[in-house]
């Protein structure tokens, strides 16, 4: 199989087809597209850098594992994501780290370009996040790497199960549907999870814009 337009992935069954039949350019394109969101994901579970790169591998192969069982009830990803999900919290339990997922119950590397500025820009009507609004300044191109590595330290000051959401929603781009079936929570605790991480992170960049506008 060819490269692929863009960099875009072809439908899903196009994808599924193609790893039964054991195609290692689909796999690589997986990898390719996937993984360092995996590993931002995996990493709200487990202690170090190092476990989330072994719950990703994991994760792989249980996908090669188990392509030919996939029922295609949901979409590739979210039943790719699920999988690393599941490894991932497993994993934390045995590092006595992650919070019980019964929590969230209670609870009511850089990054695509502004993708999540996107999401805190709010959600659109489809549930889809909105555009982001354009830098304010023409500074702000210059100021792009040093804002994602903010909101990298934004996002590891959060709770994990808030950053996990935020981390699937914003970076990932998953909708509110997806992120619900891989956490497997209910649409009311997504959206309580996401606004008050979308509130905390926005915040940290308000401090952040302001410091910049009215240096000392």
């Amino acid at each position: 199989m060819g490269s692929f337009v863009g960099g875009a992935l072809p439908p899903d069954d196009v994808v599924v087809r193609a790893l039964r039949a054991g195609d290692e350019a689909m796999f690589a394109a997986l990898l390719d597209t996937w993984s360092r969101g995996m590993l931002r994901v995996a990493r709200s579970y487990v202690s170090t850098d190092h476990s989330a790169e072994e719950v990703v591998q994991d994760t792989w192969l249980a996908v090669v594992d188990g392509i030919d069982a996939f029922e295609e009830r949901s979409s590739v990803k979210t039943w790719v994501f699920r999988i690393l999900v599941n490894t991932a919290k497993k994993r934390g339990v045995r590092e006595s780290r992650t919070l019980p997922w019964s929590a969230f119950e209670q609870d009511g590397a850089p990054f695509p370009d502004g993708a999540l500025f996107r999401g805190l820009a709010g959600p659109a009507r489809d549930g889809r996040a909105q555009p982001a609004a354009a830098w304010p300044t023409p500074e702000g191109e210059a100021l792009a790497g040093e804002v994602r590595a903010l909101i990298a330290g934004a996002l590891a000051r959060l709770p994990p199960r808030q950053r996990v959401v935020i981390s699937l929603r914003d970076v990932e781009g998953c909708t509110s549907d997806e992120v619900c079936d891989i956490l497997e929570i209910t649409p009311a605790n997504q959206r309580v999870l996401l606004h008050r991480a979308r509130t905390a992170v926005r915040g940290w960049l308000a401090d952040y814009y302001e410091s910049v506008k009215q240096p000392e």
